[in-house]
């Protein structure tokens, strides 16, 4: 992260290890399929991506940290863009222990260009309608006062899908009812086809 740290400067970081039994293994390739329905659940912002990016664009537009965010209202822009990371385990553990999920990736480094095709089969490939969520404001502000391109916000960002799941399509509206009532704010972003 350019111009983050310096001199004594260091970054500290935290992990869990967990286990896992062989045959419950995600993403389970072999029985992936076309038509099987991509299900986005919303993220909360940019979560912890693409922040080079955003500092390039705050500095750019001359704002203050402290200044309202341009997007949100009675937020600090500070506030607005560093909005913690939404953790999704609690609603989609039930769905995977259900076998419900035939594969999941959480939205990082690498937005929804590159994270999508690594729990899908190389013989698949996803099909997203882009027009099927509507991204928080900050991703618009950010493409706009950057002026970033459409790929490369794609490929920078999460664009408010913070975690997407592979889901056989016959079981996609309980897979949704169950996200819906645990509180998720969930859509269907696309499908699998063949590659």
């Amino acid at each position: 992260m350019p111009g983050m740290y310096s001199g004594d400067d260091y970054d500290l970081a935290g992990f869990s290890v967990g286990a896992l039994e062989r045959g419950r293994v995600l993403p389970r390739l072999d029985v992936q399929r076309p038509s099987d329905l991509l299900i986005g659940l919303a993220s909360s912002g940019p979560h912890s991506n693409g922040y080079s990016l955003i500092r390039r664009v705050v500095e750019r537009t001359g704002l203050g940290w402290d200044a309202d965010a341009p997007f949100e209202p009675d937020v600090s822009l500070a506030e607005a863009l560093m909005r913690p990371t939404r953790i999704y385990v609690k609603t989609v553990l039930p769905l995977m222990k259900a076998d419900m999920v035939k594969g999941a990736a959480h939205i990082t480094g690498g937005g929804l260009v590159e994270n999508p095709p690594r729990a899908i089969a190389k013989t698949l490939k996803p099909r997203l309608d882009w027009s099927a969520w509507t991204p928080p404001p900050v991703f618009d502000w950010l493409q706009r006062e950057g002026g970033v391109a459409d790929g490369e916000l794609r490929r920078t960002f999460n664009c408010g899908v913070g975690f997407m799941l592979v889901v056989e399509p016959a079981l996609a509206p309980a897979v949704m009812a169950a996200l819906l009532n645990a509180g998720e704010e969930a859509f269907v972003i696309g499908e699998l086809a063949a590659a």
